[in-house]
């Protein structure tokens, strides 16, 4: 029997009790000692002054899969949430220029680690272990203010401590290069947003870095995407997972890229956010937020890999078994994951956007009156595209 958004909140909502009967002598005290994957987290409430600090879970050891997006494809909801709630969130405010201070530095250098680093935090009182599970946000472990923390030594990823030192380099420069290099998304946005790059340093909430990240990234891929030669194949590409379905529909064409998703509401209604763009970029605020730039990511990688380019559209239908908020990065890497699979065939974008239908639970009416790149074509010759 399939589970719905209820039963895995609840599922979740047990392991957060079994963790906390496991891990209870936390609570009970002010000093948190464990191996950081590494992670750092900056908020963003209160912003140019915020809260920042190290992520650490009260266990020694390899502990990466804990906040390495990138080696979460196939796990379950229960699993991811889990990982997020086992890092214990120490926080200290700092406004976002003074990234010359000690505390700071010493995230940094953890930051560069190519290993998980042992480390300690002393806190102002005890870690509190309330987590609310309320499905508008994502979920985060205990929280606690720091009164100090401790790093031990580690190497450092050379590629990152290059870029680090370059004080000439500007930061979106460093971004792209870290990429080019082999680099995590994940840990180039953690580098990011604690401010290691740029000439004008400060530090960046980790919402924001990770859009940032994404965004600059794909738009490095693009400019060199729209010098290739168009495919004169129309494809469709599917993957499903953490309650989330993709569709990627390819088809011959200039570059446009439209991402829609579409989620059920109270009272099975389905609300809608629709963002497109052309060769001259995005021109508006995205109305699927950071959703736009990570979908894009993955399919100008894609063409980029290829050395093609083309005409896309990506859906993603929000069922309700996605109960609880894991990050954007799953948008990323369901996309990235979608474009992994044997494509199927089409004649056409429309008869693409019919079979992905036959796999969605809401009509291809409802996904046309939505879109723009739709829109887009018609007004173009029809010959140019079926």
């Amino acid at each position: 029997m399939k589970r719905t958004g209820a039963d895995i909140r609840k599922s979740i909502e047990t392991n957060w009790k079994e963790y906390l009967s496991r891990y209870g002598n936390l609570f009970s005290s002010n000093h948190v000692d464990g191996s950081t994957p590494p992670s750092v987290f900056v908020g963003s409430y209160g912003y140019p002054k915020v809260l920042v600090g190290p992520m650490l879970p009260p266990i020694h050891g390899d502990t990466t899969i804990l906040d390495s997006p990138e080696k979460w494809v196939g796990k379950s909801l229960e699993d991811i949430v889990n990982y997020r709630l086992s890092l214990v969130r120490g926080i200290k405010p700092v406004k976002i220029e003074d990234v010359g201070q000690k505390y700071i530095e010493n995230l940094q250098v953890m930051s560069m680690s190519e290993r998980s680093t042992d480390a300690e935090m002393e806190l102002v009182k005890n870690a509190s272990p309330t987590v609310s599970i309320d499905g508008d946000s994502q979920i985060f472990g205990p929280i606690g203010e720091i009164k100090s923390a401790t790093f031990s030594n580690s190497s450092s990823d050379k590629n990152i401590q290059k870029s680090f030192y370059d004080k000439d380099l500007l930061a979106q420069d460093a971004v792209v290069d870290l990429y080019n290099r082999g680099i995590d998304i994940s840990r180039i946005q953690k580098c990011f947003s604690i401010g290691m790059f740029g000439k004008s340093r400060k530090l960046v909430p980790t919402r924001w870095s990770i859009t940032a990240t994404d965004d600059i990234i794909s738009k490095s891929l693009i400019e060199k995407i729209i010098d290739y030669d168009v495919i004169d194949t129309s494809m469709l590409f599917s993957y499903d997972h953490l309650g989330n379905y993709f569709c990627v529909i390819m088809f011959p064409g200039r570059w446009m890229f439209e991402m829609q998703e579409a989620w059920y509401g109270e009272g099975g209604n389905v609300g809608f956010g629709t963002d497109f763009e052309d060769m001259r970029g995005l021109n508006h605020p995205p109305e699927t937020a950071g959703a736009h730039f990570a979908s894009r990511l993955a399919v100008s990688e894609y063409l980029s890999e290829h050395k093609t380019q083309a005409s896309v559209m990506v859906l993603r239908e929000i069922r309700p078994e996605y109960a609880v908020p894991v990050g954007v990065w799953q948008v990323r890497e369901g996309v990235r994951m979608a474009l992994k699979q044997k494509p199927v065939i089409v004649s056409n974008f429309l008869q693409g956007l019919d079979i992905a239908c036959n796999r969605l639970s809401i009509d291809k009416k409802e996904w046309l009156s939505h879109s723009k790149l739709y829109q887009a074509i018609k007004q173009k010759s029809i010959s140019d595209f079926f």
